[in-house]
């Protein structure tokens, strides 16, 4: 069996997701059946605001069941966030030098309304890829399993609560970087929006 590259299905994940894909040069699997996990990437977005590093939160729907699959979790729209993330962004990117270039593509997702947060996800990273054109196939997991020899498992290793996998990350230009410093591994759009066709050689 071929080698293969398991990830969580993360909301505008951040730059060490994609660093992970750029270095193992494997087919991504994205991970349906674990039980979905609060506080993560998996709803959770970091972008760099003028006040410094702010995190874009997913609201979610929740059952009475404590233990759901991933593939199962439903996106809440009892308040109006979308509008709230899609402002937030243009408020942090709008003088960024690419961010009129790919706005359309990334406003779909603030326009559209998806049932489910993996179909959410999965279609921000396939967009993601060939933005950053790193062309990966990507599948999903039929079920979910442990320890597998031919898998190298990111599932649980990149986490907002957890050290970044980034080893003495680069810095690259960020629109508030005079103001606030430079913040390392943030969602792949902060690089995207600022380095535009660059963001690949970058990972």
């Amino acid at each position: 069996m071929e080698s293969q590259l398991i990830l969580p299905a993360c909301y505008l994940p951040p730059i060490s997701y994609f660093h992970t894909i750029q270095e193992n040069n494997l087919p991504v699997v994205i991970e349906k059946y674990e039980h979905f996990q609060k506080q993560s990437y998996r709803t959770r977005a970091r972008i760099a605001s003028a006040n410094g590093v702010q995190d874009l939160i997913v609201p979610i729907q929740h059952g009475n069941k404590e233990r759901v699959p991933m593939k199962d979790i439903r996106i809440s729209y009892e308040f109006d966030w979308q509008r709230l993330h899609w402002l937030s962004i243009q408020t942090a990117y709008r003088s960024s030098a690419y961010f009129e270039y790919y706005e359309d593509d990334f406003n779909r997702f603030y326009q559209e309304k998806f049932d489910y947060l993996l179909d959410f996800n999965v279609a921000q990273l396939e967009l993601i890829l060939k933005s950053t054109k790193l062309k990966r196939t990507v599948s999903f997991t039929e079920e979910y399993t442990v320890n597998d020899a031919d898998t190298i498992d990111y599932r649980e290793i990149i986490h907002p609560k957890k050290e970044s996998i980034l080893v003495a990350p680069k810095e690259y230009y960020q629109v508030f970087l005079d103001k606030n410093g430079f913040y390392p591994d943030l969602s792949i759009i902060d690089l995207l929006f600022n380095q535009g066709p660059q963001s690949k050689s970058y990972l």
